[in-house]
C-alpha cells in the first residue's frame, strides 16, 4: 500500500485527534515528524505515538526529502506564513481553517500555490462525514425538490470560559465568522453549490473579554475583530441562505443549519462534526423524520480530507477539500465584513464547483 508522508507544524490543543486519527483511522497515511514552538507539546506527542522525528524549526521539517503533506495546525493568524514557508519549499499544505486570515493572505497563497503548481487545501473536511453526505445525497436526489434557500446559526458565548489560551479569538484572524463560519459555509456550498454575493451588518458588541479559564484566568482581552455577524448570501443558482454568528450570546443551541426546498425541509447535523441526526420533512407529514446515515465516518474523523488530499496526489485527481473550496469561503467571510463596513452587497469573485461525493469504503480508513 502506498503512503503520503506528513509532517505536522504545531502540536497544540486540536492535534491530538488529528495525531489518534492517522495512526488509527487513515491507513495511507504516515506521519513522519512533528514541530511545535513549545518542544515539550512535540516530544509528548511523539512518545505516544512513536513518530520518528522531531523538527528543530519548521524549516527543517520543509527541508525533509521524505515530507509529501505538511500539516498546518498553528493558530488562524499564522497559517498564511507556515503555508508559504512550506510552498516555497516545494511541499503539499493541509492546513486547518481559515486558508488565511484575510482575502489578501489567501489570494497571495493561491498564486503561490498555482505557480508551483502544488496541492493547497483544508479544513474543514466535516462535510465528508456522514451527516452532509447523506443530506447531499438526499438533496441531489430530489427529496426536498427544487433547494430554494438556507438558514443557519452559531451562537455561543465565546470561548474565555473554557480554552485555556483563547485570547487569539478575539484578535486578527479571529471571531466567529473566522472561527466557525468555514464549518457552515463548506457545508452550505457542498448542498447549494457556490456563492454569488453575499450582505451583512456586524459589531463588536463587548469591547473588552475577561478570561475565566485556567491557566490565563482573569486576563483582560481587547477585541478587535466584529462578535456578532448577521448575513445575507446568495448562491449561484439564485436560492438565498442567511448565516448569523455571535460570540456575544447565551443561547441553548450552538448550531443550526437547514435547507429549505420547494418539497420539503432538511436539518443538516451540527456542521463542526461529521455525524449527527439528519431529519426530513415534507408536506403531509407530522413532522420531521430522521433518516439513517448512509455513508461512513460518522464519528470525528478529523484528518479524513488530509487523507483524501494524500489519495489525490497519487491517483492525480483533485483533492475534495481542496483550494478553490478553501478559498471560496474565505473570499465569502470577508465579503460579510467588507459588506458591513461598506453597507453593500458584495460580489465574489472566485467560483465553486463541488467535487465528487463520497463513496463508502470497502476498508475503513482506506479512500477511494
Amino acid at each position: 500500500m502506498q503512503k503520503t508522508n506528513i509532517a505536522m507544524i504545531g502540536v497544540g490543543n486540536i492535534s491530538g485527534i488529528y495525531l489518534e486519527n492517522i495512526h488509527n483511522v487513515f491507513q495511507e497515511l504516515r506521519l513522519v515528524g512533528v514541530c511545535d514552538l513549545v518542544r515539550s507539546r512535540a516530544e509528548d506527542a511523539r512518545r505516544q505515538w512513536d513518530i520518528p522525528k522531531i523538527y528543530e524549526t519548521m524549516h527543517d521539517a520543509f527541508a525533509d526529502p521524505e515530507v509529501d503533506i505538511v500539516l498546518n495546525l498553528t493558530r488562524p493568524y499564522e497559517h498564511f506564513e507556515v503555508t508559504k514557508a512550506a510552498l516555497e519549499a516545494g511541499k503539499h499544505v493541509y492546513s486547518e481553517k481559515p486558508l488565511g486570515a484575510s482575502l489578501e493572505e489567501g489570494i497571495q497563497l493561491r498564486e503561490l500555490a498555482q505557480k508551483k503548481k502544488l496541492m493547497l487545501g483544508g479544513a474543514p473536511d466535516t462535510f465528508m462525514g456522514a451527516g452532509t453526505q447523506t443530506c447531499r445525497r438526499l438533496i441531489d436526489d430530489g427529496h426536498i425538490g427544487v433547494p430554494v434557500g438556507s438558514a443557519a446559526h452559531m451562537i455561543c458565548r465565546g470561548h474565555e470560559s473554557w480554552h485555556p489560551d483563547p485570547a487569539f479569538y478575539y484578535k486578527y484572524g479571529g471571531g466567529p465568522m473566522l472561527d466557525m463560519g468555514p464549518y457552515y459555509l463548506t457545508a452550505m456550498i457542498n448542498l447549494l453549490g457556490g456563492i454569488d454575493q453575499v450582505m451583512s451588518a456586524s459589531k463588536r458588541s463587548f469591547p473588552q473579554r475577561v478570561i475565566t479559564s485556567q491557566p490565563l484566568a482573569g486576563t483582560v482581552v481587547d477585541v478587535d475583530v466584529s462578535t456578532y455577524v448577521a448575513g445575507t448570501l446568495q448562491y449561484a443558482s439564485g436560492a438565498f441562505g442567511t448565516l448569523f454568528a455571535t460570540f456575544d450570546v447565551h443561547y441553548p443551541v450552538q448550531a443550526k443549519l437547514e435547507i429549505f426546498g420547494s418539497e420539503g425541509t432538511l436539518e443538516v447535523p451540527d456542521p463542526n462534526t461529521f455525524g449527527g441526526p439528519v431529519r426530513l420533512y415534507r408536506q403531509g407529514q407530522p413532522g420531521f423524520m430522521e433518516i439513517p446515515l448512509m455513508y461512513d465516518y460518522g464519528e470525528n474523523a478529523r484528518a479524513l480530507g488530509l487523507a483524501d488530499m494524500g489519495k489525490a496526489l497519487i491517483e492525480g485527481r483533485a483533492a475534495r477539500a481542496d483550494l478553490q473550496q478553501t478559498f471560496h469561503v474565505l473570499e465569502a467571510m470577508e465579503s460579510f465584513e467588507i459588506s458591513a463596513r461598506e453597507e453593500r452587497w458584495v460580489k465574489l469573485q472566485s467560483r465553486y464547483e463541488r467535487r465528487p461525493a463520497m463513496k463508502n469504503p470497502v476498508v475503513k480508513g482506506i479512500l477511494d
